[in-house]
């Protein structure tokens, strides 16, 4: 077998391990459990979204990005959701996540390393807008107990429930009823009555004395 040498049209150098660990880095994708089974959390260690969130519940619905398409199309996923700095991917009951997380991973990890758009050229779905026909309408008189309960929701609420993949959009108030959806991990969570009822409904009752019930639409 030839040796290797070095010479002045060749030079042999030696490898830079810290740039070998650099670019595994950057190709990293890390994974949390969430309360719920069905979904797992995937942080690619960059910013997903600018701003506000994005949550998918259908085929139909992804057909705005490209990433939530792709992870549809694996057949086994029912719902995609993209926070600040990560993305929550729900499976179907009885799915193994140890089967198709291998393939979700690849997707997530073909899309970053392109840096590819998440959303389609045009497309203004980058912002979870809930549709106007979802929400209850506030009366203009609780506007300061409006005010108090979203502050409340986006400041305590909102960054715990991030951490567990998911997230809570405020609907309404109406007659000391505070109308959310749970959106991401926390939807169709087997712990999400108990959070609701037993942390968010509490707290919100505590600093605004009006709330009396706490309702998940």
């Amino acid at each position: 077998m030839p040796s290797l040498r070095s010479n002045a049209a060749f030079p042999l150098r030696p490898l830079d391990p810290a740039q070998g660990r650099a670019h595994v880095s950057a190709m990293l994708i890390e994974t949390e459990a969430t309360p719920n089974p069905a979904t797992l959390k995937f942080l690619p260690g960059r910013i997903v979204m600018e701003a506000g969130t994005r949550d998918f519940a259908s085929p139909e619905e992804a057909e705005a990005s490209p990433l939530a398409t792709a992870l549809f199309a694996l057949g086994d996923v029912t719902g995609v959701f993209f926070g600040r700095d990560f993305i929550s991917v729900t499976v179907a009951p009885g799915v193994e996540w140890s089967v198709l997380k291998p393939d979700v991973l690849g997707i997530l990890l073909d899309h970053f390393s392109a840096n590819m758009p998440l959303f389609m050229a045009g497309s203004a779905a980058g912002f979870s807008v809930p549709p106007e026909s979802a929400d209850f309408g506030d009366n203009p008189e609780d506007a300061d107990i409006v005010a108090q309960i979203r502050e409340l929701i986006d400041t305590r609420i909102r960054p715990a429930v991030a951490n567990d993949g998911g997230d809570i959009v405020y609907r309404g108030f109406n007659e000391g009823k505070v109308y959310l959806q749970m959106q991401g991990a926390c939807s169709g969570c087997p712990s999400s009555t108990a959070t609701l009822k037993g942390g968010i409904e509490q707290l919100l009752k505590y600093y605004v004395p009006e709330v009396t019930e706490v309702r998940a639409i």
